[in-house]
Order: C-alpha cells, then structure tokens, then sequence
C-alpha cells in the first residue's frame, strides 16, 4: 500500500513538473522535450503489442506514418482541413489499414509475423515514393505554426493518454489478462476458452491507432514530411530498442527507455554533429539488455519487490523457437 502512493505521488510530482516546463527552459530544450515524449509515446504504443501481447511488430512505423500523411494530405490546400480534425481521420484511417493488414498476419507467429510486418511497412513506403497525392520521393509540406509550446502539450496531452490507456487496459482490466495469457501461451489461452483471434486484432489495432496520433502531431509539427522520415524501418528499430532497455512488457519501462535514448541521440548530434554513431549504440543496447538486463530498466526495481520472470525470454523463445510453427 506504502509503494502505490509513493508510486502515485511521484507520478503527480512528474506530471506537474512536466506541466511547468514551457516556463523552465527556453525553446531549444523544450523542443528536445517534446521530441522525447514523442519516443516515450511510441514505445508504449509498440509495447502494447510487442510487449504485452508478445507479438514483435517490424513494421510499426507503417502506423505512424499513414497517421502523419493523413495530417500532411487533409491540411493541404486541396482539403485545408483543421489540424484538430485531422487526428481522429487519421486514426480511423490507421484503424482500416489495421483490421485489413492484422487479420491475416495475425495468423502467423514468430519470425513469420515480424517479416510480414516488416513487408508491409516497406510497401507502403515504396507506394508512398510513387503516388502523386503524397507528394513522392519529394514529399508533402503542411502549413508553418510556430508555437513549440502548443506542439510541446499536444505530444504531452498524447503520451498521457497513452501511458493511462496502457494503465487501464493491459494492467488492471480482464482485457489485459486475456492479452498476457495469450503471451505466456497461446494454445493454453485458447484452450480456456479465450478468442485469442479478437484480442490479438484489438490489440493491433490499438498499438496501431495510438501511433498514428503521435505521426499526425509530428508532420504539424515539423511541418514537411516524405516517405522516409515517417515509414522509414530505424522508427521502428528505435522503439524496439526502447522497449528492451526500459522493460519489455512493462508499465513505464518503454517510457523510460524512450526518453532515455532519444536525449543520447541528441547528445550525439550535439557533440559531434552526426546520429550516424548512434546506430551502434542501438546495436550495442540491444546486445547489452538481452545479456544483462532481460527485464530492462523496469526489471531492476522488479526484482526489488520480489518480482521474477523475464517477458523478453517468453517472447524471444516465441519469435526464435518458433514451436508452435509458424501458423495458428
């Protein structure tokens, strides 16, 4: 009982800190700022899936980029829709993709259902890169507003939510449940009378919805975007990375490990002026967490409370043991 309102206040004393920032730093830090909460969002939409579902999506980034160009396309002059109205558009539009790509790819397990992910995040790039409507290789432009601090609370307004639906959904309803059994194992789950079909489609549906938000508010707010800069295979690299170091599976963990690696990223860029050695460092994280730190950041305070068990072990067993084949 102690730990919860200790969690509780802490979590207060973060959110009213972060309430404050606008007025603590100048703009330059407060663009760095919601470029992390931004990270921190697309973690946990990823997790929801990879992490609680134990489903290791490649091709997330497919999500959050057909949320940017719904943004990108409806602000245009042809449309010059209201960037508000954009952002359930785009989510009902993401949702569409997600029903229609999840359900057949959701039938497979493993490595089947990460190349397949993979594939598709890779055609709709590719079919991005020739279309007119979204501008091809050289991308679209959205209109200029300049206020970081309306782009600050609108990315800190979306990991919010995302951390709350999170809360709510995968760690305190029967919904969550049937999502870690199926995880832990599927077959058993099914067997208990679970539609591990259904749940395993929301459950896409929703990492998918909730990632295509943070692509809108990003076109708005670096106002041009192309085929690479948003459906591009390093989005997607990053958030796995995030997810390992801070957690996999867990609450806060993918948070955590967003945040924490998008301030290297800037960093890097500030001290040599180039992110290219930031790759190795992803390479190097993932090599260190699998070794080290199965459980991430979040498994240190688990192991604390007495908590045991690796989430990154199951779902690694499942992707590379592939024992239940590659089909359900």
């Amino acid at each position: 009982m102690k730990n919860r309102w200790a969690g509780l206040l802490l979590l207060v004393v973060i959110l009213v800190v972060l309430a404050l920032l606008p007025v603590l730093v100048n703009n330059y830090w407060l663009r760095i700022a919601t470029g992390a909460l931004m990270w921190a969002g697309l973690a946990c939409s990823w997790n929801m899936l990879g992490g609680y579902a134990g489903y290791i999506n490649f091709g997330h980034s497919a999500f959050f980029g057909i949320g940017a160009y719904a943004t990108a396309i409806l602000m245009g002059a042809d449309f010059a829709v209201p960037f508000l109205a954009t952002i359930p558009i785009g989510m009902i539009v993401t949702a569409l993709f997600a029903v229609v790509i999840g359900a057949p790819t959701l039938r497979l397990r493993g490595a089947y259902f990460a190349i397949a992910t993979w594939a598709f995040a890779e055609v709709l790039m590719q079919f991005a890169t020739v279309v007119d409507f979204t501008g091809g290789t050289g991308g679209i432009g959205l209109p200029p507003f300049l206020n970081e601090r309306f782009f600050y609370f609108a990315m800190l307004a979306a990991a919010v939510l995302t951390y709350f639906l999170t809360w709510s959904l995968f760690e305190r309803s029967r919904f969550g449940l049937k999502v870690k059994a199926l995880r832990d194992h599927e077959p058993a789950a099914e067997a208990m009378g679970i539609n591990t079909s259904l749940v395993k489609l929301q459950t896409f549906m929703l990492s998918a919805v909730v990632a295509s938000v943070f692509g809108s508010i990003f076109a708005y707010w670096v106002t041009f975007i192309n085929p690479k800069s948003v459906f591009g295979g390093d989005i997607t690299d990053q958030m796995v990375v995030m997810v390992l170091l801070g957690g996999l599976g867990s609450l806060w963990g993918p948070a955590i490990g967003g945040v924490a690696l998008f301030f290297v990223n800037r960093l890097i860029w500030m001290y040599y002026g180039d992110t290219a050695f930031y790759i190795a460092i992803l390479g190097a994280a993932i090599i260190l967490v699998v070794l080290f730190l199965p459980n991430g950041i979040a498994g240190l305070f688990a192991r604390r409370s007495g908590k045991s068990g690796s989430v990154l072990d199951t779902v690694l067993g499942r992707l590379l043991g592939s024992r239940q084949g590659g089909r359900s």
